[in-house]
This record gives C-alpha cells, sequence and structure tokens, in this order.
C-alpha cells in the first residue's frame, strides 16, 4: 500500500465518524467541547453556521450522526449527540451580534424560494448577507414550513422556531406570508435571477380501500391533521383511534391524539416493529405513553354505520424472503383482525405534488414523476431553477433539508457570477498539535466506559394533559458536562511521523485496541489479514506510513481507534502526535468561488 495521504481532506474528516455523516458536516466533537467548558454560545455559532436551526435539530433531528458515533465501539449507545446540541440552544447567551449583519447594498440579484420551511431558509440565511434579494413565499402566516406544521408543540415549541427562524428573517430576507405560489411559469415571468423550490413534500398518501369513501368524516390524512391542530383548527379526537402507519408522522400522529381526547390510540403497521421507519426514540416515546404498536396487519376495510366509521379490519400476514432477501409479505392464514374506532389517522407515507410546475417550461420529470435534480449542486434541468428538501429527492428530514440548501446556495451565487456550478469550493481544514508537555494534551482524552445519560421529561400525567407541554425537558448544565464527557474526540487524531520512529512496539503494546501494527508492507487485502487485529471494516481506512528503517511499515486500523492518546504518551520520540482535525464546510460568498483554493 502507498503512504496515507492525511493532507487530503476527506481522510480525517472520514475518521470524525458523526461529522461525516451528518449531512451539514457539523464539527460534533468540536462544540461538545465547548459545552463541556460551559462555553455554550460559542457551540451554539458552530452549530449555526453548520445546520443554521440548533435549538430545533436539538429537538427533532433524525440523527444520522448517533447511530456512526466511536462511543459504540466499546459501549451499546452513543453520545448523546443531538440532546447536546439542544444544550448549547437552551443555555447560550444572546447571540444576536454575533451574527452576520444584513446586507449595506444589495447587488441588485433577485432570489424567489418557493416555501418558507427548512431548505429555503438556509438558501436565504446563506445568500442574504451577500447582498441578494431573498423574497420567501410560503402559504403559510409564518416562517418555518413542516418544521411548524408537522411537527407537535409538545417536541418543539414554537418559541424555538420563531427564535432561529427569526435569526434569518432579519438579515433582510422578505417573506411573504399567505402567498402561495400556483404557477411556477408566471413566477420565472416576473424575471427572478433565481428560483429555489423548498416546497416540501405536501401531500399525504391516502388508502383506498373498501368503505373510504363512506366514513370519509372520520378518516384523516395525517400531516394534514398535524397542520390543523398545529394552528389550532384541531382540538379533540374521537376516544378510540386508530393510527396507519409506521414513520415518525404516525409517531406524532398516536401521541397527539393521546393528548386530545383519544383514550384508546393504537398504531397498526403492515411491517414487523423492526423495520418500521420510525427512529427508534420515536417508538419509545409513543409506548412510554400507553400507546401500543401492532405490526403485520394490512388494511382491508373501513368498516361504517350510516357514514359513521366504527372500525377498521386487517388481514393479517407474514414476511416471506427469497433466495436473494427480498421480502414479501404473505396472507398468515389467520382469521381476519378487528378493531372498533372512532377516527383514523393515515400516515402511510408522503409524496411531492406539482401541479404548479408546467411541464414545458424547460425542468424534466422521471418516471415517478419527480423532478430531475442534480444530487451534488441541486439545479434542475432550467438554468433558473434549483430545488432542495423533500421537493428534491422525497421525503428525508430537516438536517438533509439544511445540507441541500448551501449546496443550492452555493449554485445560485456561482451562476450569478458567471462561474461553473460542477466546481464545487474545498472545505477549510486545520491540523495542529494537541501537545502541551511530554504527556500532557489540550483536551480530556480518558476513557472509561460510561453509560448514555437520560434526558429528564415531564411527568406523562400532566405531559398528557397539554399538547403544547413539553415532553423532554433537556439535560441541566450537570448532565450534559457528564453526557459531553462521553466523546471520545474523533476530531484529535494520531498523526505517526515514520523518521522519528526507532520501531520499539512500545505503542503496539500500550494500544488498548490492538489497532497498530509494524510489518511488511503488501496489497489492502492480504494486510489487513495480518494486522495484530484484523481490520474487517472496509469502510474505514487503514493509515499507512513507510520510510521505516527495517523496511517495515505502520499500518493502523482507524475503526476501531479511540484516540485515547497512548500511543503518543508511551512514545519515547515523539514519532506519535496528537492532531485536532478542524473541517469547516464552504459556504456562498468569494470564498467558494476561486477555482484553486488549497484544503489542506
Amino acid at each position: 500500500m502507498k503512504d496515507t495521504d492525511i493532507s487530503a481532506p476527506d481522510y480525517f474528516h472520514k475518521v470524525v465518524d458523526c461529522q461525516w455523516a451528518c449531512p451539514a458536516h457539523t464539527p460534533v466533537p468540536e462544540y461538545i467541547r465547548l459545552i463541556a467548558q460551559g462555553r455554550y454560545s460559542d457551540a451554539y455559532m458552530i452549530n449555526w453556521r453548520s445546520n443554521v436551526f440548533p435549538g430545533i435539530l436539538g429537538r427533532t433531528c433524525d440523527r444520522p450522526c448517533e447511530p456512526a458515533c466511536r462511543r459504540v465501539r466499546v459501549e451499546k449507545e452513543p453520545v448523546a449527540i443531538c440532546r447536546l446540541k439542544r444544550v448549547a440552544a437552551d443555555y447560550k447567551d444572546d447571540i444576536r451580534e454575533r451574527l452576520p449583519r444584513p446586507a449595506a447594498k444589495k447587488n441588485g440579484k433577485r432570489i424567489a424560494l418557493v416555501g418558507g420551511g427548512p431548505a429555503s431558509l438556509t438558501v436565504a440565511r446563506d445568500l442574504a448577507p451577500l447582498g441578494y434579494h431573498c423574497v420567501v413565499f410560503d402559504s403559510d402566516p409564518k416562517a418555518g414550513g413542516m418544521i411548524r406544521t408537522q411537527i407537535p408543540k409538545f417536541r418543539l415549541p414554537d418559541s424555538v422556531i420563531d427564535e432561529e427562524c427569526g435569526y434569518i428573517l432579519d438579515l433582510g430576507v422578505e417573506f411573504r406570508a399567505g402567498k402561495r405560489i400556483d404557477s411556477l411559469k408566471a413566477l420565472l415571468a416576473e424575471d427572478w435571477h433565481a428560483v429555489f423550490v423548498g416546497s416540501g413534500a405536501p401531500r399525504g398518501r391516502d388508502l383506498d380501500i373498501p368503505g373510504r369513501k363512506e366514513a370519509a368524516k372520520n378518516i384523516h390524512i395525517g400531516i394534514d391533521w398535524l397542520s390543523s391542530v398545529s394552528f389550532g383548527h384541531i382540538s379533540k379526537i374521537g376516544k378510540r383511534v386508530v393510527v396507519l402507519g409506521g414513520g415518525n408522522t404516525a409517531m406524532d400522529c398516536c401521541r397527539s391524539a393521546r393528548r386530545l381526547g383519544g383514550e384508546q390510540v393504537d398504531v397498526v403497521v403492515r411491517s414487523g416493529f423492526e423495520e418500521m421507519k420510525a427512529s427508534p426514540w420515536e417508538k419509545e416515546d409513543a409506548m412510554h405513553e400507553g400507546i401500543p404498536i401492532h405490526n403485520y396487519l394490512v388494511p382491508k376495510e373501513f368498516i361504517h354505520e350510516n357514514g359513521k366509521l366504527t372500525g377498521i379490519t386487517f388481514e393479517k400476514v407474514k414476511a416471506e424472503y427469497d433466495a436473494k432477501g427480498r421480502r414479501k409479505l404473505v396472507p398468515a392464514g389467520e382469521p381476519d383482525q378487528h378493531f372498533p374506532c372512532d377516527d383514523v389517522l393515515v400516515a402511510v407515507g408522503q409524496e411531492n405534488a406539482f401541479p404548479w410546475i408546467e411541464r414545458d417550461i424547460g425542468i424534466e420529470f422521471d418516471q415517478w414523476d419527480m423532478p430531475k435534480v442534480n444530487t451534488t449542486t441541486m439545479a434542475s434541468t432550467h438554468p433558473k431553477v434549483f430545488f432542495g428538501g423533500d421537493a428534491a429527492f422525497g421525503p428525508k428530514n430537516i438536517i438533509w433539508a439544511v445540507a441541500h440548501g448551501h449546496e443550492a446556495a452555493v449554485s445560485i451565487d456561482k451562476v450569478l457570477n458567471g462561474e461553473d456550478i460542477s466546481d464545487r469550493p474545498a472545505p477549510a481544514v486545520e491540523v495542529m498539535s494537541q501537545k502541551m508537555g511530554i504527556h500532557e494534551w489540550s483536551y480530556d482524552n480518558e476513557i472509561a466506559l460510561d453509560k448514555r445519560y437520560k434526558v429528564p421529561h415531564r411527568d406523562k400525567v400532566v405531559a398528557l394533559k397539554d399538547i403544547k407541554a413539553e415532553v423532554e425537558l433537556g439535560f441541566d448544565e450537570q448532565l450534559a458536562l457528564a453526557e459531553a464527557g462521553r466523546c471520545l474526540n474523533c476530531d484529535v487524531q494520531t498523526v505517526f511521523s515514520a523518521q522519528l520512529c526507532i520501531e520499539c512496539d512500545a505503542c503496539v503494546d500500550i494500544c488498548p485496541m490492538d489497532c497498530i501494527t509494524f510489518t511488511a508492507n503488501g496489497e489492502e487485502a492480504d494486510l489487513r489479514k495480518r494486522l495484530t487485529a484484523p481490520a474487517l471494516n472496509l469502510t474505514q481506512d487503514l493509515y499507512v506510513q513507510d520510510g521505516l528503517k527495517t523496511g517495515r511499515v505502520m499500518v493502523k486500523d482507524e475503526d476501531v481507534c479511540l484516540h485515547c492518546g497512548l500511543c503518543a504518551e508511551r512514545c519515547p520520540t515523539g514519532a506519535w502526535d496528537m492532531q485536532k482535525f478542524l473541517l469547516d464546510m464552504t459556504h456562498a460568498g468569494t470564498s467558494c468561488r476561486p477555482p484553486h483554493r488549497s484544503a489542506a
């Protein structure tokens, strides 16, 4: 194998598993260390630059970072990354003076943003300080999109949404409330320099089975029902409620129904419990509130009397797998099951609705009636139109919408400056030694078994009485410090200098994970088998350095390294060093435009 080029931006980035997994590439260990130091405002600003909505995401993010967390190498539960983000938001000072100022002078470029959700607001956040006149169109009275309309207030209070959307609108962004866009052709005719479509996936899938029309009065589409609850149009529901679907929307529906008068609320899914799309913690919260989840049941018929819904009949199914492992649900041969109910909430998925985008304006659609969008630049086949969030690739989550918004803003800024949008800006990278003495580092490198700390919850009886009472109370400062201490600082990298090594193998002897090996070089597949502990995870690289006097190479398995620093402390010559890697994604602006900017 060749020497590892650690100057390549993606090499150490990939080793910081949490940041690599985050679509917006938030520097997770960096802000967690700041929280541990009580520097909450600094931690918030790191988040705000990257993921735009720290307080909102600290309550609602789908947490792609946590399954990737290096803590699961030694324990079952990852660091509570998402809830620590909320700590930064809850305990920060007034940070308005640290935010960008509205542009003193506009640059004459007008950007229309369709939809006031996280993707559009991210684009506006990035472009408005640069002088672009950003106008957000939304049919709702306030900004936020699905953040405001589809996430229940007991998970996300309006005050948090108002604050973080307000930070963006105060940058000189124009928000046209109650303005629905019914024709993209008409919008383009207004001579905007660019249009960003962040309209979400606004249509909930229906269920066309017998009895649907006859009992329509008591059968509700989940996302529409949640929106009506959010705006106060609906304040009660029947005592017996069945929720159809296994995603996070279904969990929000069933928990909302409990608070609006549902005494018996059942969730019914066609898949197995483990295959449900809902996040594990969302399922746990629902069951904690006394909501049972029934699986392998397919709705067969809505039962009604004189136009009034009385129940649902389900067919019992089971999963069968073919030789390629593909699953198929087949009848189980058991009797149908009947669930009596007064109301049904249908949350079996969402889909995009683009009747307002004419098909003769240069935007191509695919076989699923989705716009063809470049996954890197977020550009459509129309030179002025860009997409992001759920409108681009279907329902995902807020952090993906933010990532799309950043990329679309870069593209818009580039195209309006006559540049190639396929030439993406490199991130800014810093690598700094953490050495303070012979065996002393500028960070806490103690590795200890430490189980994940639980977030305090409001008393269940109290929580179920008020649909606006936030259930999770968040970590206090003491719990935040303890949970932050579980972070393994995987951004502090082990950096090896072959010319200083005397091959004493002291680092090999002391490594608790047996991830360092000095051996003869070879092909990667062969080398992975010959290490002290075989490196079986092919998704993580081997760190290889040649130049040793014996002709051997140093090989470290990046997958299992805990970044404890014992190798560097034990090394008698300083061949090992602990260096903090900080990656900062480059957003729209002058820094994203130089074509030959170095990332090293």
